[in-house]
């Protein structure tokens, strides 16, 4: 699966998984990816899948695009770690799934090459294991220039440790810790030809995350002792080796025989729990520039600092990265609240009132006010299984072919049994219980279509209370394609007024987990001064009482249609 990586902006490292035939990157909703940059066109650049290869093409955009930093003029192909750059946006492509996923790109400064794009991979020390030794011919390790053993003097060490002290103390994030605390390390080891850094992920694994060697002529590919690296962080222990190639410990270890490790220290990374997060390891190739035991207690030294500054920083990454899921569930929700009516209907004779309450920022509840060509009003209450973000999702296509199928589809009920029809096709494993009532403002009459929903509570003139389409409710919409829905028909008398509801307010539950019931709710209609806003709110102000400080149980929505008793006066 080909993919782009986020370099920059407000997502560095995001992936985004690339269509086989055509992907639109632009600033318009419709394209495949949306870009938020200043400068970047509606539809700025397109990435076309040809056989096995894709094709990068620019759209006649007003700043160009541009792939490894040349601008683009016809299609053209890209290759694994092009980097794509769209305004002040740049992207790295990938048409294979990495061994490891790291942060960032690669950094180069003065001799030594550093950054996380270093391709990492962690192995299972086997002598047996063919594949691991495949990869000795693609190394070309050469003598160190070096006769003397590289040392450095105390009081280097001790600048270099009073660097990173400084330098972990202003890094926030992960991508500033990191190459700070190798950058130093490299400092105060001369004699270290490579440095990695491997963190656990939320699940337990080791995952290299940054790396950094000293000579120009390593290649992109790197195997590090998996077994090594699992006993420091189990058991809490650094590990030194003046000679890893004679040491007992790595008898078995391919990545140590691979590439002529000579002398090697790891320490473990603990945060402030003193639980083990990861771990750094140093490693040397050359025989006369072995570690010592005075640089096994600096690299403990700096393993302590680290692990609290990389703990602080992977709760920095995390408040970052919820604030950015905070900020599109902000957006999401004012999509959402598009999709339902803002106002209560006006219609002369008759009103309107309606509360909507999502359980989360976004939910899966769902009403509208239909206007058909005949003159009639549809007014539809529905609540799609599950909350948040997915259900939200669901609800707005519910939305749209709810809407397509009542304007084009004369009977009520052949048009909840073709709306069914299309959701059950979705194979979204969701489904949706919904109630129609189609109301002719002329006459009064009030069709009913239910599907797996709680019937309209209706009151009448008398103050009595129905329930029609009780018996006549069908499955809800989504489960099988082949249901057929029924019709349920009432005719609203001036004075008498009907409530559509979800069991977000009948099954409200307060601090003790008692629920609302549709009981209490059914009292409060017959109980209620008959006029439609003081029922509806009489209700909300009920459950909101009810809840008091308990958490919100489920998603609330409550509409409530009434006729004067005067017509045309709107009530």
């Amino acid at each position: 699966m080909a993919f782009l990586t986020a370099v920059n902006g407000a997502t560095p490292g995001r992936r985004f998984e690339l269509n086989p035939s055509k992907n639109v990157l632009g600033r318009h909703p419709d394209c495949n990816i949306i870009l938020d940059g200043a400068g970047v066109s509606r539809y700025h650049a397109m990435i076309e899948g040809k056989g096995s290869a894709f094709v990068i093409e620019d759209q006649k955009s007003r700043n160009r695009t541009y792939v490894n930093g040349e601008a683009i003029e016809h299609p053209t192909k890209l290759n694994e770690g092009d980097l794509i750059r769209i305004c002040d946006l740049e992207f790295s492509f990938h048409d294979r799934e990495p061994q490891v996923l790291l942060d960032s790109g690669i950094v180069s400064r003065d001799s030594n090459r550093d950054g996380s794009s270093f391709g990492i991979m962690l192995v299972e020390d086997d002598e047996d294991d063919v594949n691991a030794r495949s990869f000795t011919s693609k190394f070309d390790i050469k003598e160190s220039q070096s006769g003397t053993l590289l040392t450095t003097s105390a009081e280097a060490r001790l600048n270099a440790l009073l660097e990173i002290s400084n330098s972990l103390g202003k890094a926030v994030s992960l991508e500033d810790v990191l190459p700070k605390v190798l950058d130093t390390l490299f400092k105060i080891f001369f004699q270290a030809d490579r440095g990695f850094i491997v963190l656990r992920d939320p699940d337990g694994e080791l995952r290299p995350r940054w790396a950094k060697t000293r000579r120009a002529d390593q290649e992109d590919n790197a195997r590090i002792s998996r077994t090594v690296l699992r006993e420091v962080v189990e058991t809490k222990q650094g590990i030194i080796s003046l000679d890893a190639t004679a040491d007992g410990r790595f008898k078995s270890s391919d990545s140590i025989a691979d590439f002529r490790i000579r002398s090697i220290i790891v320490a473990p990374l603990l945060d402030s729990n003193g639980e083990a997060i990861g771990a750094i390891q140093m490693d040397a190739l050359e025989q006369r520039n072995r570690f010592e035991d005075k640089d096994f207690e600096i690299l403990l030294a700096v393993a302590n600092q680290a692990g609290i500054a990389i703990e602080n920083a992977q709760l920095h990454d995390q408040m970052v990265e919820r604030e950015l899921v905070e900020q599109d569930l902000k957006h999401a929700r004012m999509v959402q609240q598009a999709f339902v009516p803002s106002q209560p209907l006006k219609v002369p004779g008759y009103g309107f009132f309606h509360f909507y309450n999502p359980m989360l920022q976004v939910g899966g509840d769902y009403f509208d006010y239909v206007h058909l060509q005949d003159g009639r009003i549809a007014i539809v209450v529905a609540d799609v299984t599950g909350h948040g973000i997915a259900a939200a999702m669901f609800m707005a296509k519910v939305s749209s072919e709810t809407r397509f199928a009542l304007a084009t589809i004369p009977d009520p009920a052949q048009a909840i049994s073709v709306l069914n029809e299309r959701l059950s096709q979705l194979m979204v494993e969701r489904f949706v219980t919904m109630v129609v009532t189609i109301l002719d403002p002329e006459t009064g009459e009030v069709v009913v279509v239910n599907a797996g929903h709680m019937a309209p509570i209706v009151r009448t003139r008398t103050g009595e209370l129905v329930e029609p389409s009780k018996e006549e409710s069908g499955l809800a919409l989504g489960i099988i394609d082949c249901e057929v829905y029924q019709a349920a028909k009432f005719t609203l008398e001036p004075g008498e007024l009907f409530a559509l509801y979800t069991d977000g307010i009948n099954e409200s539950v307060d601090e003790k987990g008692n629920q609302f019931t549709i009981e209490r709710m059914m009292g409060l209609i017959a109980s209620s001064e008959p006029v439609v806003h003081n029922v509806g709110q009489t209700i909300i102000n009920q459950v909101t009482a009810h809840v008091g400080k308990a958490a919100p149980f489920d998603d609330m929505c409550l509409v409530v249609v009434g006729r004067s008793k005067a017509s045309p006066r709107t009530i």
